[in-house]
């Protein structure tokens, strides 16, 4: 099906070519034609002004009084009438004045670009007659230029249709499939809350039971995140430093002992308008990331720094790094560079970040095979 879908979009974009392709040759042939029948137009115009100047004498006459209107119908296309003594005639030209010989010059070289002169020869003088283009064959120039913006507009316009409609798709997908692990999730919960109540009644260590206490809380957690996907989570006042703490002492204590973590924050508490389950769930999207990237051994920092009315978190690791050019393309979703990964991480961080809390998530800088910085950026509140 997926091939069949290709094979259909290659013959549309190509079908597509075709038709814009012959549209443009069709133009092209009806300007041609155009200015073949404004030839002979001119042609028949040089052959009256031509009866007057050999009749000059005879005014009365039919043949001459017939030329005089064939001369006054033409009131569209601009000419220049230059006689054997230099002396110009402007016709069908209104800015440019007759004794602005520089300006008549340079029209009469563009004229000669775009058609034939016509020589008039009579027995009292010699004329020749430079025209251009009339407005509507200069105006058909654009035709083409007009219908590719059209077309372009027409394209754009399905394409981000097409997208949007795509995005929506894949959004409900996402939202149901986060929904229903909630659901799938919460079964198994709810056994090992009871089976946690019966090992209490036991002889057991309870650190361990401290422990797997610790680690219900977090499958708890987890819950209440995919739960709230796919709905308008709730803001509350939260501190950003202890929020982010948290995460990131509960992660150090579970991963390997060859990653080195440290913290840096401010002493003061900075508050910001956030859903602890959603904010949580993003730095440990951003903080596994950075582990795979140095494959799980290397140095890991987190930084936090007010700046005016927005705090900056930095998450810097020490890995393989990230092409420039795939600066936005790691936030796509599907887009991953490990054998194992849906590749929908940092997808989700950036819909809670961007989304849900009005904030900013990029990559700061990375150099291959240094590392890399990632930065949120969420707006403080008193």
């Amino acid at each position: 099906m997926f091939t069949n879908k290709n094979i259909f979009r290659w013959i549309s974009i190509a079908i597509s070519f075709i038709i814009v392709a012959l549209i443009l040759w069709n133009t092209y042939q009806f300007s041609q034609k155009f200015k073949e029948e404004e030839r002979k137009k001119m042609e028949i115009w040089s052959l009256a002004y031509n009866d007057i100047l050999q009749n000059v004498d005879d005014l009365n006459a039919n043949v001459t009084t017939f030329s005089v209107d064939i001369l006054n119908n033409n009131t569209t296309t601009p000419m220049i009438l230059v006689n054997s003594n230099g002396e110009y005639d402007l016709r069908n030209i209104n800015n440019v004045k007759s004794t602005d010989s520089s300006k008549i010059k340079s029209l009469i070289n563009q004229f000669k670009e775009e058609n034939t002169p016509i020589e008039v020869t009579s027995k009292y003088l010699n004329q020749t007659i430079y025209y251009g283009n009339a407005p509507l064959i200069n105006k058909m120039k654009y035709y083409p230029l007009a219908l590719l913006l059209i077309i372009f507009l027409f394209g754009a316009v399905i394409y981000f249709f097409y997208r949007s409609t795509k995005n929506a798709v894949q959004n409900k997908l996402w939202a149901g499939m986060a929904k229903e692990t909630a659901h799938q999730i919460g079964t198994p919960l709810s056994s090992l809350v009871g089976w946690v109540e019966l090992l209490k009644t036991e002889d057991i260590d309870k650190s361990t039971i401290t422990e797997i206490n610790k680690d219900i809380d977090r499958l708890q957690t987890i819950t209440d995140r995919f739960s709230k996907i796919g709905s308008v989570p709730k803001l509350e006042r939260k501190n950003i430093v202890i929020e982010t703490e948290e995460t990131f002492r509960y992660l150090e204590s579970r991963s390997s002992k060859l990653v080195t973590f440290s913290f840096e924050a401010p002493e003061r508490e900075i508050y910001a308008n956030i859903n602890s389950q959603l904010f949580s769930w993003t730095i440990e999207n951003m903080v596994k990331n950075a582990i795979d990237a140095m494959k799980g051994k290397g140095n890991l920092k987190i930084s936090i720094a007010p700046l005016e009315d927005f705090v900056k978190i930095k998450i810097e690791d020490t890995g393989k790094g990230i092409p420039k050019s795939e600066f936005k393309k790691i936030f796509e979703p599907g887009h991953t560079t490990k054998k194992r990964g849906w590749g929908l991480g940092l997808s989700l961080a950036k819909r809670i970040i961007e989304d849900y809390h009005n904030g900013k998530i990029k990559v700061l800088n990375s150099e291959i095979d240094k590392g890399t910085t990632m930065q949120i950026s969420l707006k403080t509140v008193v």
